[in-house]
């Protein structure tokens, strides 16, 4: 059974839009295909400066923490993730295993 590339321009464009978007998040492009397109990122971890964190939260009577705890999750690992267009020509992103 043949199957029909339905990629065109503007799926083409909502991909590179993508791309633009996520590196001005700070993501990396690591790998990269235009024949099939797709894209691997990567957004190195970031440090995280307690001390600082610890006297906004003696500061703020412990409502910091909450702060501090998110900062802790979301920033604390590095992040991969793959961008693509699917047979049907959407744009997708999904998570890639790390290492």
């Amino acid at each position: 059974m043949e199957s029909y590339q339905l990629i065109n321009e503007k799926n083409l464009d909502q991909f590179h839009k993508m791309l633009t978007a996520k590196k001005r998040n700070g993501f990396v492009i690591i790998e990269h295909n235009e024949k099939l397109p797709y894209a691997v990122l990567s957004k190195e971890k970031k440090e995280i400066n307690h001390p600082f964190h610890l006297f906004l939260t003696v500061l703020t009577m412990g409502l910091w923490s909450i702060v501090w705890l998110y900062f802790v999750i979301s920033f604390s690992k590095k992040k991969d993730i793959l961008v693509a267009l699917d047979e049907d020509g959407n744009v997708f992103e999904e998570k890639c295993l790390s290492k």
